[in-house]
């Protein structure tokens, strides 16, 4: 590890992008996310890196898409609403499998919405978001350090499975500061991929890259390849956090800045006397189902804890699988729940009779 550093959370996971060895940048402006871009206008030229503010979001991704193709290891960014004009060229990189990482620092919406946080982007990044059956590896941090992590991670995934990886975040993490060590990263273990368009250069076949197959037969095929690899990802790629669940009687599911809110409610519970626990995922595809299934078992309740308006909930109920009751607990439009508010709500599913009528809910 290097020097510590007091970073801001968008300037980590420029820091981590230059460090991973990324060759281009291709992004828009939006709040809360600009200074990925500041960052990389500034830094990234004199480091080797191609960085070019696109006319649009559009734009960009296409630009990460003919960029991948030629082999080169690239990263855009931006926030919730510039990611939903990125998803139609999201879909034809995972179904053409080049790697490239997205980052969404999520603002708070529907439609233009504030540029305060949120984690609204939920469905969208762990759904697919774009038309078709594809999937991205969705990694979630909930410190500035792992901002700077998951970004070397992403990249090793990307190339790994040849698909898409989208770090989600939000507002109040990309502009937070706190202290961040980068990890040592060999760039030069990363060579040109064989199957990228860089010319015949003595081959005797062309490498082809589309997303277009115009026969059905040809497209089933492409799908249940795909299907396979989304399999893979979930059989070896699961990643989580657990938080006094040994003896957890009530557990709390929560992932990025809710987990750290949901982190000290369960401090809040265990000094008052309830035996809470917390699963964090830092995978949110693939989900860490199979623990979640596990731990309730174990527990009376589940309540999950969302800056939105129930999305990972959804999940959450699934792999519980109706084992025990599963309930939720957030906020929205870019209020950040309170460790105390999510205390409460966990204290009413102890005891309803217990809790005050003005908790709000």
């Amino acid at each position: 590890m290097s020097e510590i550093l007091l970073m801001k959370g968008n300037e980590a996971i420029a820091e981590a992008a230059l460090r991973a060895g990324c060759q281009g940048y291709f992004g828009y402006p939006i709040t809360p996310q600009s200074e990925v871009l500041e960052y990389l206008s500034q830094h990234g030229e004199k480091r080797g890196m191609v960085v070019l503010q696109a006319e649009s979001e559009i734009a960009s991704i296409n630009m990460i898409y003919g960029a991948a193709g030629a082999g080169a290891r690239v990263m855009t960014s931006s926030s919730s609403p510039g990611i939903s004009l990125m998803q139609e060229g999201l879909s034809y990189i995972a179904c053409a499998e080049l790697p490239c990482v997205v980052v969404n620092i999520n603002r708070g919406g529907p439609g233009l919405g504030t540029i305060q946080p949120s984690q609204g982007d939920y469905f969208q990044a762990v759904k697919g978001g774009g038309h078709g059956d594809y999937k991205l590896l969705v990694l979630a941090p909930a410190t500035v350090q792992e901002m700077a992590d998951l970004v070397f991670d992403g990249f090793d995934l990307a190339d790994k499975y040849r698909n898409p990886v989208m770090i989600l975040a939000d507002g109040a993490l990309g502009q937070m500061m706190e202290k961040v060590a980068f990890r040592e990263y060999d760039v030069t273990k990363r060579e040109i991929p064989k199957w990228a368009t860089t010319g015949k250069n003595g081959r005797k076949e062309r490498n082809i890259i589309t997303s277009l197959h115009i026969k059905s037969e040809e497209m089933e095929k492409v799908n249940q390849h795909l299907q396979k690899k989304y399999c893979e990802m979930q059989e070896h790629e699961v990643r989580f956090q657990e938080v006094q669940t040994e003896d957890a009687e009530y557990l709390l599911v929560a992932y990025g800045l809710s987990a750290r809110i949901a982190h000290k409610s369960v401090q809040i519970a265990r000094d008052n006397g309830i035996k809470a626990g917390l699963l964090r995922p830092i995978t949110l595809f693939p989900f860490p189902s199979n623990r979640i299934h596990t731990l309730c078992k174990q527990v009376r309740a589940v309540l999950t804890v969302e800056m939105n308006a129930g999305q990972m909930y959804e999940d959450v109920r699934l792999a519980a699988n109706g084992v025990v009751p599963v309930e939720f607990y957030g906020r929205m439009g870019g209020i950040i729940p309170s460790p105390e508010e999510v205390y409460e709500r966990l204290k009413r599913m102890v005891s309803p009779e217990s809790v005050s009528q003005e908790v709000k809910i």
